[in-house]
């Protein structure tokens, strides 16, 4: 169901993905914000890069290391407070890279149970060895052995 957010005139939804779980889930702080309490777009795209390292590391069965933002779209402000949910999906897979999509949604007004999207990116990561090189993905059927 969509509402409008009377504050910024947005449009929100009233829930969060049904039937997915997020891989991260933050409340920034006030010392993640500048001072009128909007929060810096790096400090977003850090917790992006970590929520989209998560599956990239479980499919690489080990290390990977961030090579490419390939898009990120602020959509809405993230305000402190907010409750932040990172969505995390799996969109390709070379033979040393992995991609993945994320998408951020934010919990604001919890009591009014107002939620709207906030950012999406797609990141590219690499396997990497303990040396730190590129190293070949596992195929999907070694890791459902283990």
């Amino acid at each position: 169901m969509n509402i409008t957010d009377n504050t910024h005139s947005t449009p929100v939804n009233r829930g969060l993905p049904a039937g997915k779980f997020p891989e991260l889930r933050v409340m920034p702080a006030p010392s993640d914000a500048n001072v009128y309490g909007d929060v810096f777009g790096g400090w977003i795209m850090a917790q992006v890069d970590i929520a989209g390292s998560l599956p990239a590391t479980r499919r690489a069965n080990g290390r990977v290391a961030t090579i490419a933002v390939n898009s990120f779209l602020f959509k809405n402000p993230v305000f402190v407070g907010d409750l932040l949910s990172f969505y995390a999906d799996i969109v390709k897979v070379g033979n040393t890279s992995i991609t993945v999509n994320v998408e951020v949604y934010a919990e604001r007004n919890r009591l009014q149970a107002c939620t709207v999207k906030v950012t999406e990116a797609t990141l590219t990561y690499v396997a990497t060895g303990p040396d730190r090189k590129p190293r070949p993905v596992p195929p999907i059927e070694t890791l459902i052995s283990n």
